[in-house]
């Protein structure tokens, strides 16, 4: 087992959920946690309790960002005008890596990091390595020309466990997708339950 894959599964059992709704995820089988006490009946967790989970969740959803990087998205989605869960999710899927994965260019989140990373990504033209990158809308986004034919790009888009949302406008022929609009919560397909609210007063304590 990769470290990748070892990292994917492992959130998964903490979180007692199948948070990317993979088909070969652990959870499928055993509902209860990881390690020798996993069995033993959960406690009722408390308010704080709650809200790190909240966070936790949503924080490896999206490749298990550092901390640092996860609090300074949410600072500035508290900075601005509007509502704060909303703007949240609205900034995370802004994000290059997660519009390379919402593309279905690659078949996991952690594999659009590595992705972008090692340079196989264009934004309107430009050679980005960024996974943070912030894209706006409007912006194209390609595959390089030599990276087209890559085994693992040309598996990820025939993936049928996913689709694109309606918010990236993909084009499998030419590998190219246009950030077409900034998503609201109810349309970002999360096959778990994800309460941005509770990451907001986690934060906000």
């Amino acid at each position: 087992m990769s470290k990748r894959s070892s990292v994917k599964h492992k959130l998964d059992r903490r979180m007692g959920e199948n948070i990317w709704g993979r088909p070969k995820s652990p959870v499928n089988n055993r509902e209860y946690g990881p390690g020798q006490h996993g069995q033993r009946r959960k406690g009722k967790l408390s308010d704080f309790g709650v809200q790190l989970r909240a966070k936790q969740k949503l924080k490896g959803y999206y490749g298990d960002i550092s901390e640092k990087q996860f609090r300074k998205v949410y600072e500035e989605a508290a900075r601005r005008k509007g509502d704060t869960p909303e703007t949240l999710i609205g900034l995370l899927e802004s994000r290059l890596d997660a519009i390379v994965y919402r593309a279905k260019f690659v078949p996991t989140i952690f594999a659009a990091r590595q992705f972008v990373n090692h340079g196989h990504v264009k934004v309107n033209g430009q050679r980005v390595n960024i996974p943070s990158y912030r894209c706006k809308v409007g912006d194209v986004i390609e595959v390089r020309e030599k990276s087209k034919q890559m085994a693992m790009v040309l598996e990820a888009t025939q993936l049928a466990e996913r689709d694109v949302p309606d918010y990236v406008d993909a084009d499998h022929n030419k590998m190219t997708a246009t950030f077409a609009r900034v998503p609201a919560l109810g349309d970002v397909p999360y096959p778990v339950v994800m309460e941005p609210n509770l990451v907001v007063e986690f934060y906000s304590r």
